[in-house]
């Protein structure tokens, strides 16, 4: 049944693509939601029947058909099912079904056939990101990875005709490529060296070396491509630039970019090849740092910014920069344990900051919104719980995933590592209620006006049934999802953690016997955990503070540093710098050196003296053609001579 959980959203996509424009809008949107609905319920069978298995044996497998075979070499279309695939593809498909139902109500305005290819690409990206979970090897992975690039593209110019949202979708599709660049390298450098793709064979033949302790070698060396690969499917440090300017899509698209699909797939990469990434030690560490940086710098930017989904955005790059954290650390039940109620919650809060500019037709800056507390109330109290989840609040969702890594972190002795986690942890508390202040709280503000009329403020409403559905649905998945990791410290058994832990060894390896938790190690997580805590409710109260009591001392600590406000607000200008370093260069060497030196004098210069030498040739025998019937019998003679004449001489 594996196969029949990309299946059904690619036959979803097929039937959209072919037959949209000739479909209503309820049947276009109804069918998209019922082949992921379907998808949905065959993972959670498939699900089902691998929780029964016995632990160490939990993989179904399906072998579709052998794909390449060369010499010693065969790569065989394989699906796989373990319990970290599982994880996932209940993931990929409950929270895309959401996102998908929540669709049909928010691009309700778009053509019929406009609405079809919406849909169309929607169901698309979530086959191949199940693909890509459920590729049993390398190679079929990387048909979903380039994938849900392709989809992405699509999606974030879904409105092509608007510049912003083309540029946006062309930058993404070619940040990524620069990534999947050292990723098809690192692919290649391990079927080299070990002469497979399939991931159990890898993590066999790997687990039997030692680790690569004080050295750089072929296993560090293959992995720093791979997580290379990473950083640009996962927007980490460098190549996160294109996630901010991925908003320029439809809300929801957001919503399944930043929750549940594509930037989830270089921490779920990591964490499949976790064997392979535990061998290289020199390697996890630099995926430590680059997460921990990435976090606190994208935290820092979404402090400052004025639009809504940008927010959000800064939001996501700096919560995965804490997945790659935990990666980096080892502890990748814990990566996948906040990748998982991440999804619940990032979610929601798009779905919500989407029902926000549904209601107000389009507009996204914070700083036009404001008092709508009492006139959006679904939209606000699932937004609220989003946020105070992602801020980790105790005992929501994140607050558990959270500080599962934040334990991690600071268990490996990495103190460093863990204050920054721990200011970022602040800062997302902080910039998520100054969002919710701004755009809930406080009076009604609109661009045209301070105090708009009554009757503006009446035409308002709050999010239609299938969004409110949605947010509803994920807002109980928010506050509930991290029970399923409660730690031993507060007297849970961390059922995720066990379930997810064979995932992580290699195939018939003996468990890890893990160390009772004794009470100094429990002591120690519950001050961390009470140390987060109140981090978390700082932060929230500093927001209070400022954006709902004392707005002007905002104002006033950016006139004070202005210099550091335009730094944060024009994120660090990294863009800028690339475009300088980069594009500019880029463009200039082309138009010069490129266009002149090889366009025009070689490719253009070649066909365009083609074509003339023809033409002198084809004029030269013009002139021959008189219509005289003399000339014409004249020259057949003098053929003939010459012909006899030849075979004469010979």
């Amino acid at each position: 049944m594996l196969a029949l959980i990309p299946l059904f959203p690619l036959l979803g996509f097929l039937v959209n693509a072919a037959l949209g424009r000739r479909l209503r809008k309820t049947a276009s949107g109804g069918l998209a939601c019922a082949v992921m609905v379907a998808s949905f319920v065959v993972a959670m069978l498939s699900v089902g029947e691998l929780a029964g298995m016995a632990e160490g044996a939990r993989v179904i497998e399906q072998t579709v058909y052998t794909w390449i075979a060369s010499g010693d070499v065969v790569l065989d279309l394989t699906f796989r099912l373990d319990p970290l695939a599982a994880v996932m593809i209940l993931v990929v498909t409950g929270i895309g079904a959401l996102i998908h139902i929540y669709s049909t109500a928010y691009m309700h305005e778009e053509t019929d056939g406009e609405y079809a290819r919406y849909f169309s690409y929607l169901n698309l990206f979530a086959a191949f990101m199940l693909v890509l979970v459920l590729g049993g090897n390398f190679l079929v992975l990387f048909v979903g990875w380039e994938g849900v690039g392709l989809c992405s593209y699509l999606l974030i110019g879904f409105w092509f005709t608007k510049t912003s949202a083309a540029d946006a979708g062309k930058k993404a599709f070619v940040v990524n490529r620069i990534g999947d660049y050292a990723f098809v390298l690192g692919m290649l450098f391990l079927l080299v060296r070990f002469g497979t793709l399939d991931f159990q064979r890898l993590a066999s033949v790997v687990a039997a070396l030692p680790p690569e302790a004080g050295a750089f070698g072929a296993i560090s060396v293959a992995t720093l491509l791979l997580f290379i690969g990473a950083t640009g499917k996962s927007a980490q440090i460098p190549l996160y630039t294109w996630l901010p300017d991925a908003m320029e899509g439809p809300t929801p698209v957001s919503a399944l970019i930043h929750a549940a699909t594509m930037v989830t797939a270089g921490v779920y990469m990591i964490g499949r090849n976790a064997v392979l990434f535990s061998h290289a030690p020199g390697t996890l560490l630099i995926v430590a740092i680059v997460g921990a940086v990435t976090a606190l710098m994208a935290g820092t930017i979404g402090l400052v910014q004025n639009d809504i989904k940008r927010v959000l955005a800064y939001s996501t790059v700096s919560q995965l920069g804490l997945m790659f954290l935990a990666m980096g650390m080892g502890a990748f039940g814990a990566g996948i344990f906040h990748l998982y109620t991440h999804a619940f919650f990032k979610a929601l809060l798009f779905l919500g900051s989407g029902a926000v500019i549904h209601a107000l037709h389009g507009e996204q800056d914070i700083r036009r919104m404001g008092g709508l507390k009492r006139l959006l109330p679904v939209t606000y109290w699932t937004f609220l719980i989003g946020s105070l989840a992602i801020a980790g609040v105790p005992f929501l969702s994140g607050f558990f995933s959270k500080d599962e890594i934040l334990y991690e972190t600071f268990a490996a002795g990495h103190w460093i590592l863990w204050t920054v986690a721990a200011v970022t942890s602040l800062l997302t508390a902080t910039y998520m209620f100054r969002l919710v202040c701004l755009t809930f709280h406080g009076e009604r503000r609109e661009a045209s006006s301070p105090a708009p009329s009554h009757a503006a403020a009446s035409h308002l409403h709050d999010a239609p049934p299938a969004m409110a559905l949605a947010l509803v649905v994920l807002a109980v998945g928010s506050a509930l999802a991290g029970y399923a990791g409660v730690p031993h410290a507060l007297g849970g058994t961390n059922p995720l953690g066990a379930w997810l832990a064979p995932s992580f060894r290699a195939p018939g390896a003996n468990p890890v016997a893990e160390l009772a938790e004794g009470s100094g190690a429990a002591g120690l997580e519950l001050t961390l955990m009470a140390v987060s805590s109140a981090i978390a409710i700082g932060g929230i109260a500093l927001a209070a503070t400022v954006w709902l009591r004392r707005r002007q001392l905002a104002d006033a600590v950016a006139a004070r540093v202005p210099g550091l406000y335009r730094l944060l607000l024009n994120k660090y200008y990294v863009d800028e710098l690339y475009d300088a370093a980069v594009v500019t260069p880029i463009r200039v060497g082309s138009a010069e050196g490129l266009w002149r030196g090889v366009d025009v004098a070689v490719i253009d210069g070649a066909v365009n003296g083609t074509a003339s030498l023809v033409a002198a040739g084809s004029g030269a025998l013009r002139r021959i053609q008189t219509g005289s019937v003399r000339a014409y019998a004249g020259s057949m003679f003098i053929g003939v001579v010459v012909i006899l004449g030849y075979y004469l001489w010979r």
